[in-house]
């Protein structure tokens, strides 16, 4: 009898330094702001979650929270199976400093039996064991690897910049990838575009490409075109994806893919190389204040001035670098994590291994994006690209 009176006496000394709300309560908190945390463990979650909340079980909290939420005045709302796991949470979640921390009062239980969203995010022993060190970062976890998992991302040539761009989203496990090349693999690739390998020189770079990813990641799928971008294929190429890399080499292509990326609010991963340099920015036509591609180039310059690696060269290493931090930027933009590289430009000098970030505003005058910008059709920019002047 004791020990049960002492039982409830520490629970309700812990529910007076503890507030408790519902789980009604939670999820209206949730939708102004609040961050949802469910801290079982991770066998529990993956028979379902409340949508959104981000998975952080209790024997890694105290270790992993900053990393999830830095911000102590945040308000955080805890969820275990029962309500109590998540008392003894949120109490040491304020000895740490968070200033708003409430714990829903029972737990997951309660929360299906009111009836509320749940998402089930289940990983089958393969998924969970293929993903296993991502699936440990809280700002993924199995909610992050289904966003993944239904992410489609499209892919502007399978050569130096698109190979580790496919080979890394393929890895972390992108649903679908979707290429797009018309060229074959030339021995002289090799040195760069490491998708490929010297038994399949002559075969078609999609196809290549499509081997090497498959043998990576038999769990994804990959589509494959292998034709060349045009006016009157963009946007059926590009319709359907949630966003677009850009390996292109020509500066034909990357208008195309501008214009296009503008009509279907598809965002951009930017990226270019030359010799011993490379640039990247991000443009994101769903953000208002988003630059795109022509605020970077307002017309194309002449042939002349623009060599690709094939006339101007590049180091082997290069590509893949750049193709690296697009594969970054594309994983941000899918997971929602941390700031992408939209209104800024980073670009690289690999001889001084320097890095510098330029400011890359919006143009109001710009021809693409601007106030009196006005869309002529896929044909037209074509053209301007064949005969800047």
């Amino acid at each position: 009898m004791s020990d049960t009176l002492n039982r409830e006496t520490w629970l309700a000394a812990l529910r007076e330094r503890v507030p408790e709300v519902t789980p009604i309560e939670a999820l209206a908190a949730q939708a102004q702001g609040g961050l949802l945390i469910d801290v079982r463990e991770d066998a529990e979650r993956a028979a379902g979650s409340p949508p959104q909340a981000a998975g952080l079980s209790r024997g890694f909290l105290e270790l992993r929270i900053e990393q999830l939420e830095p911000d102590r005045s945040r308000p955080l709302l805890l969820l275990c199976a029962s309500g109590l796991r998540s008392l003894l949470a949120a109490e040491a979640l304020q000895r740490l400093g968070y200033r708003q921390v409430s714990s829903v009062t029972g737990g997951f239980n309660r929360w299906k039996d009111e009836g509320l969203p749940v998402s089930s995010h289940a990983l089958d022993a393969d998924a969970a064991e293929r993903y296993a060190r991502q699936l440990r970062l809280p700002q993924v976890g199995e909610a992050g690897q289904a966003r993944l998992t239904a992410a489609r991302v499209v892919l502007l040539g399978a050569g130096g910049l698109g190979s580790p761009a496919a080979l890394y989203l393929a890895a972390a496990g992108v649903g679908q990838l979707t290429l797009i090349d018309d060229d074959r693999v030339e021995r002289s690739n090799l040195h760069r575009q490491v998708l490929h390998a010297d038994a399949r020189v002559g075969m078609a770079k999609t196809e290549s490409a499509r081997i090497a990813l498959q043998a990576l990641n038999p769990r994804i799928r990959i589509e494959t075109c292998t034709e060349r971008l045009q006016a009157d294929n963009v946007e059926r190429l590009l319709a359907g994806h949630d966003l677009l890399i850009d390996g292109a080499d020509n500066f034909p292509a990357r208008y195309l893919l501008a214009a296009a990326s503008r009509q279907l609010k598809l965002p951009m991963v930017y990226g270019a190389v030359e010799r011993f340099s490379g640039q990247l920015s991000v443009f994101d036509p769903r953000r208002d204040d988003s630059p795109c591609y022509r605020c970077l180039f307002p017309e194309p310059p002449a042939a002349a001035d623009a060599p690709n690696c094939s006339e101007a060269g590049v180091l082997g290493v290069l590509p893949g670098m750049v193709g690296l931090l697009q594969a970054t930027e594309a994983l941000k933009l899918i997971l929602g994590l941390g700031q992408p590289l939209v209104g800024r430009l980073l670009t690289f000098d690999a001889l001084d291994m320097h890095f510098r970030e330029i400011g890359l505003p919006r143009d109001p005058d710009c021809p693409g994006c601007g106030r009196s910008a006005v869309f002529h059709g896929y044909a037209d920019l074509a053209a301007i690209c064949a005969n800047p002047t």
